[in-house]
């Protein structure tokens, strides 16, 4: 999730939280039951198979050691969650030998730590960074994964001039963008939940309703659903906007209603956009509706082994330039990237953007969200995720079939 993305969402939250509590919950999502039982969590056996893939890329990269600091790469690798605070903690993992804990002595809970029985706990915090490359077995290279904190990397070249301190990208993001069966099982159920609370959601539009009081009414119905999640929720032409607007805002007939955003399922995310209308759709608004879907069907069907990510891009900016919108980035049009990877973050590594020369390969899992932008008048953003297959790309929830039928 990109910083923009933790900003919108954590505004999202905490504004549809206060609404919540002063809103009764509506009827169509008090009838809402939780979509939780059967859910698969990773094995250890995942965990520990990811760990000799990462080491092989080691290998291939002549990488003597990957150091990380509490986040989604030590979630993916350990199944440990822990906030990065003040104290310096680290997960180190050797090309050779077991992974390391490296935490802080104060406050220990070895139970926390999961993956490893090397828990090398530190008092000093002057010394903590020799602990670390000494975890990493001092070697000539070491690889700093990329949520790392500057002032972490900055200490451990100090302790260790002699260190080669290189990216390591072609570790965990090598390991991180193929996504497993069990990932895959997770995300469509993460999937499934957004759809059932986007659904009981809308079936609460009335006119003047807020954009919070929608919102609001998203975040109940996932809990109601027994997960976590937050959406964003705009209408009218503040619908242009990419991202929203902190503008107030109250429904009226004949709007645009656009809400995005998902869940999380044992760390693994969704992220779905839907745009609707509030009433009868003018011709205006059904046009720019199924260009928008167009770009997206020509966005899925262009995503397929062995393509590259620009041209994913490209197949779905086509359709909107050839309309007469753009060109380029330009708007009216088509003013961001494609889709972006998506996982344990909303917004991972690899993205569906001019420039970028990665081929997709399968078990890679993308969002696919062109979005028509027209400020002063309105925007259109469709938004399912998908994933590569040998035989091209499939949607985890079904495409909206039209304007005023938000659900497949």
């Amino acid at each position: 999730m990109t910083p923009s993305m933790q900003r919108r969402t954590f505004l999202v939250t905490a504004v549809a939280g206060a609404a919540a509590l002063a809103q009764p919950v509506p009827d169509a999502i008090k009838s809402l039951q939780p979509m939780t039982a059967g859910i698969q969590p990773i094995t250890d056996d995942e965990r520990r198979a990811r760990i000799e893939k990462a080491r092989r890329l080691m290998r291939e990269n002549k990488i003597g050691a990957v150091v990380c600091e509490p986040g989604a790469t030590v979630f993916y690798f350990t199944g440990t969650r822990l906030p990065a605070g003040d104290r310096l903690i680290s997960w180190v993992l050797p090309a050779q030998g077991e992974p390391v804990w490296v935490v802080p002595e104060a406050g220990l809970n070895r139970a926390a730590l999961h993956m490893t029985a090397d828990i090398r706990p530190w008092k000093d915090p002057a010394s903590v960074s020799k602990l670390v490359i000494e975890a990493a077995g001092r070697p000539a290279r070491i690889a700093i994964e990329e949520k790392t904190r500057f002032a972490t990397f900055d200490a451990l070249r100090q302790a260790s001039p002699s260190t080669q301190f290189v990216s390591a990208d072609p570790v965990t993001v090598g390991c991180r963008v193929i996504k497993s069966p069990a990932e895959l099982a997770l995300m469509q159920r993460a999937n499934d939940i957004t759809i059932a609370a986007y659904k009981a959601a809308l079936a609460t539009l009335h006119d003047g309703m807020t954009n919070r009081e929608l919102s609001a009414n998203i975040g109940a119905a996932y809990r109601a659903l027994g997960v976590q999640g937050a959406a964003m929720a705009i209408f009218g032409s503040y619908t242009a906007f990419p991202h929203g607007s902190i503008q107030p805002q109250k429904l009226r007939e004949g709007d645009m209603v656009l809400i995005d955003d998902g869940c999380s399922v044992e760390g693994y995310q969704s992220d779905i956009t839907r745009t609707t209308v509030f009433g009868k759709p003018t011709a205006r608004q059904r046009e720019i509706w199924n260009l928008e879907r167009k770009a997206q069907d020509a966005a899925l069907s262009a995503a397929r082994p062995g393509a590259t990510c620009e041209s994913v891009d490209a197949a779905a900016r086509r359709v909107i330039i050839e309309a007469g919108f753009g060109p380029g980035y330009r708007v009216p049009g088509l003013p961001h990237r494609t889709g972006h990877g998506i996982g344990l973050e909303g917004h991972e590594w690899t993205n569906l953007v001019k420039g970028n020369h990665t081929r997709l390969a399968p078990g890679m899992c993308f969002s696919d969200e062109p979005t028509i932008a027209i400020y002063g008048e309105f925007g259109v953003r469709l938004e399912d995720c998908m994933y590569i297959t040998e035989e091209g790309a499939r949607m985890f929830s079904k495409q909206s079939p039209a304007i005023d039928q938000p659900f497949g």
